[in-house]
């Protein structure tokens, strides 16, 4: 499956504690699954954004849904595919 990156900044969002940012990540987890998408990582960030979030997504549609998906609960963000470093070395070693 491809495999989406998410820069996720929290901006316009009011996250109130950490229990709260946690039961928005449970809630998104399970409504990318209703897209066949699946949320592999997410990680704190520092400097310009607030968050990475990685997830596979079985296409372009289903990943546009979770991007979506992460706009309704206030998270804005710039999503993009992604390719691992092993299968990119692949890919260049084919060039």
């Amino acid at each position: 499956m491809p495999t989406y990156a998410t820069l996720v900044d929290l901006a316009d969002r009011d996250v109130q504690n950490a229990q709260e940012l946690a039961t928005i990540w449970g809630e998104i987890r399970t409504e990318f699954e209703g897209h066949d998408t699946e949320l592999l990582d997410s990680y704190a960030a520092l400097g310009e954004h607030d968050f990475l979030i990685t997830f596979e997504a079985t296409d372009r549609e289903a990943a546009f849904k979770s991007a979506l998906t992460l706009h309704r609960h206030g998270l804005e963000g710039e999503t993009m595919p992604i390719v691992d470093t092993d299968d990119f070395s692949e890919l260049v070693d084919e060039v």
